[in-house]
């Protein structure tokens, strides 16, 4: 069965833990099967359960992924492990789920370099300044270079 070439589409490249690259090619109008999608409203609303970041256990929204792989054409097998309770499992999820778990991946990460970037600026200034005050201080002079 052909498709209709004027279709939206979307692809996002993907670094697996093996360090495989993939590209994963998602269509907005249409299901890869030729199949129309549900209208939104005749889709269910993602509860907190549904969000992969979120511990079923303790509550967490730290968990993230050990291990995934593609499970059909609309699923992924991922493993799960929580840093707090160290809880780990193992579920088969639909993509939208997947999908919103990685936007969640990467708002952490984004937070986590920004984090990272306001320390390596701290940690900066504080050295130019001890390096400063030894320089006025006359404990560094141009024989230590």
């Amino acid at each position: 069965m052909s498709r209709p070439a004027d279709h939206s589409h979307s692809v996002r490249k993907v670094v697996l833990p093996s360090g495989k690259t993939i590209e994963i090619v998602s269509f907005d109008a249409q299901l890869v099967d030729g199949l129309t999608e549900k209208p939104a409203s005749a889709k269910r609303a993602h509860t907190h359960e549904d969000e992969l970041h979120h511990c079923g256990s303790c509550g967490s929204d730290l968990v993230y992924p050990l291990d995934w792989s593609e499970a059909g054409a609309h699923h992924w097998e991922v493993t799960l492990r929580c840093p707090n309770c160290e809880w780990v499992g193992t579920g088969v999820f639909a993509s939208e789920a997947v999908e919103r778990f990685d936007a969640e991946l990467d708002r952490g990460t984004e937070s986590v370099i920004a984090d990272l970037r306001r320390l390596m600026h701290a940690n900066m200034e504080e050295d130019i300044d001890r390096f400063s005050a030894a320089l006025h201080a006359g404990h560094v002079v141009p024989e230590d270079f």
